[in-house]
Parts: structure tokens; C-alpha cells; sequence
């Protein structure tokens, strides 16, 4: 089964926060770190952004 990548652009877009959030959250460990793809290129597994949607929706309920 294949792992499906997103780009910033895409993460950003569906956690609904900026650029200096996310990276701060990285920094801080409170957001799974990106994978390197390439000499220039990062990405998140979309089921590790898709758990820490979750995670974050049951830590309200």
C-alpha cells in the first residue's frame, strides 16, 4: 500500500494554521516532523496529519 504525501501547502490547508505555527509546533514536538523527500523537498504522511487532526479533535470533546 502506498504512502500518500502531502506537501505544506496541503497541511497547512487542512490544519487551518500559518507557516510560523507549524514550525514551531515541529520545534516544540506538538507536530509530526516532515519527511525529507529531496535535496529541497519536505512533505507529512497524510496519516500522520490525519492523527493529529484527530488527537486534537478528541482533546476538545
Amino acid at each position: 500500500m502506498a504512502v500518500e504525501i502531502w506537501r505544506k501547502p496541503r497541511v497547512l490547508a487542512t490544519i487551518s494554521m500559518g507557516n510560523t505555527w507549524l514550525y514551531g509546533a515541529i520545534a516544540k514536538g506538538e507536530f509530526p516532523a516532515p519527511i525529507k523527500l529531496g535535496e529541497r523537498a519536505v512533505g507529512w504522511r497524510r496519516a500522520d496529519v490525519e492523527a493529529w487532526l484527530e488527537s486534537r479533535s478528541s482533546d476538545n470533546n
